[in-house]
């Protein structure tokens, strides 16, 4: 039974729906999957085409809007939009430290969530479609990892699309991870440079609090152990558009005196910790480099081994010297799975799943380069989580696909440009650009 309730000018309605943990048998175990149905309240009763949002990740669930926000009121202006929470993630069946030990050990754990990449996703959107469409096509909007699932999509079922929009979502076709994370250091590199040109004061605050954390141990009030190398990671924040001014609002209020000298502030770290912890998205830690793996070779914590090829972000190196301290991106490291207290009872289960040697491929390149479905995508000049080389190669991959390439917004254009991100990839689309 579905539930719907009334926002400023929106019906939302509730549904969820029954699907097979592992699609290669249908009569197995069901998992559930949620999505919130949107639709504006002059249109509610008219037979609308649908869009299907699909988040970035992986291991976050839909975006919840208040009303019309962002990029969805301009959906809403000719689509019933359906907000989908993927497998294990918000309000769908979960997979975190509570839920897992009910698998049973950790080699069982690491095989259920290979269920939990873009082919399983591609294939619940497949069955949740002929549900609620009556098996007509629908359009997809891929933010992200969501547009990693859309090329999926038009691997393996693109019968089922009208049309395809991707925003900083094309992944490459059949790179490893370790070509990946190759590529994005000196993004990283890039985007840290930039950061401390606009903020040159954060150069002595960063290297600042880095030293601290080299002399003392620091525990975050949830139990986070925050090291050098936790702290680093906060320059993940850099790839949004307003990151590198959260950034710098975070380190300029970082150490207040006390009887025993400085000390890391209370503000500071409660910020810290909701910023690093996993807690609200564990799947984003255990299987982000798996959504790389599409062969025999293991992921085997391949963004950790890369790191290693780039000595300039050793940060007791660069404190040793007068080098600026260089902040990490979007990378999972194994330390994460001993300082981070939502994840450290999973850490076996990750090295089972980076040991993984029998990938399926989510990419079908010959079916690509047959496609007839329209696709868009926006592409962002120097997008720091997806390579943007990476990217246009696929680009040109995808028969008939037609990229926006744009300097205007960072990886999170979507929700910065809102309705002219959209209205701009309906038009590319639609060939009327």
């Amino acid at each position: 039974m579905s539930d719907s309730y009334r926002q400023p000018g929106v019906v939302l309605t509730d549904r969820r729906f029954t699907v097979p943990l592992d699609h290669a048998d249908p009569a197995g175990e069901t998992i559930e999957v949620y999505g919130r149905e949107v639709v504006a309240s002059d249109k509610a009763h008219q037979d609308l085409p649908w869009l299907l949002y699909l988040q970035g990740g992986p291991g976050f669930g839909a975006n919840r809007f208040v009303g019309r926000q962002a990029w969805l009121g301009r959906a809403l202006q000719e689509y019933r939009v359906l907000l989908l929470d993927q497998r294990g993630t918000g309000h769908s069946t979960p997979a975190n430290r509570q839920t897992l030990p009910l698998r049973g050990g950790p080699a069982a754990q690491a095989d259920y969530l290979t269920h939990f990449r873009g082919d399983s996703i591609v294939r619940d959107c497949e069955l949740i479609r002929r549900e609620l469409t009556g098996g007509a096509p629908w359009t997809v909007l891929g933010q992200s990892f969501g547009g990693f699932c859309a090329v999926s999509y038009l691997s393996l079922a693109p019968e089922g699309l009208r049309t395809a929009l991707i925003t900083g979502g094309l992944p490459s076709l059949d790179a490893h991870a370790d070509d990946v994370y190759r590529a994005a250091y000196p993004r990283v590199e890039r985007k840290v440079t930039a950061h401390y040109a606009r903020y040159p004061q954060d150069v002595e605050r960063a290297r600042r609090i880095a030293d601290h954390l080299l002399n003392h141990e620091v525990v975050l009030p949830n139990g986070y152990r925050l090291t050098v190398e936790a702290f680093q990671s906060l320059g993940i924040l850099l790839g949004g558009g307003d990151g590198s001014h959260r950034l710098h609002y975070l380190l300029e209020h970082a150490f207040v005196p006390t009887p025993v000298g400085a000390a890391l502030s209370d503000a500071f770290q409660e910020e810290v910790q909701g910023l690093l912890s996993y807690a609200g998205h564990p799947l984003y830690a255990l299987v982000h480099e798996a959504i790389y793996g599409q062969d025999a070779r293991p992921t085997d914590w391949s963004a950790e081994r890369v790191r290693a090829e780039f000595p300039q972000f050793d940060a007791a190196k660069a404190l040793a010297g007068d080098a600026p301290l260089l902040f990490t991106g979007e990378t999972v490291h194994p330390w994460m799975f001993a300082s981070d207290p939502a994840l450290r009872p999973l850490r076996e289960t990750a090295d089972l799943l980076a040991a993984r040697t029998d990938w399926r491929p989510l990419y079908d390149a010959e079916r690509l380069a047959a496609n007839e479905v329209p696709v868009a995508a926006a592409v962002y000049h120097d997008d720091m989580y997806v390579d943007t080389a990476h990217a246009l190669t696929t680009a040109r991959a995808v028969r008939g696909l037609r990229t926006w390439v744009t300097d205007e917004f960072e990886h999170d254009g979507v929700r910065a440009g809102g309705p002219r991100v959209l209205d701009r990839l309906l038009a590319l689309a639609r060939d009327e650009a």
